[in-house]
């Protein structure tokens, strides 16, 4: 699997599990290093920019979980990073008017 692909997921996971009055999704997520869990805060901005929170199902998180580390799996395998240490979390952002996402990665300093 491509990171082209898991990006696909991540985004269609977050289209189905977002409110129906939001047009921006924000989600900060840490991995847990022993790679079976990760931690989340789910936000959104609504039709009025007022910024929200939500809390999606138990099984969306669990899939977002697993689609993350199958992306940190990814970049491990394949990408040689100059970085001593890959990332831990990551913030990512989706623009539900305009379907771009964006994912800031966060390392160790």
């Amino acid at each position: 699997m491509n990171d082209q692909v898991i990006y696909q997921k991540i985004g269609q996971l977050l289209v189905d599990s977002s409110p129906p009055d939001a047009k921006k999704i924000i989600v900060s997520a840490q991995l847990f290093c022993e790679r079976d869990g990760c931690t989340y805060e789910f936000d959104y901005v609504d039709k009025n920019n007022k910024l929200n929170w939500y809390d999606p199902d138990g099984k969306a998180i669990n899939d977002l979980t697993d689609i993350l580390e199958d992306l940190r799996s990814f970049y491990i395998d394949n990408i040689k990073s100059g970085k001593n240490s890959f990332w831990y979390g990551c913030e990512i952002t989706l623009d539900l008017e305009t379907m771009k996402i964006n994912i800031d990665f966060k390392y160790d300093d």
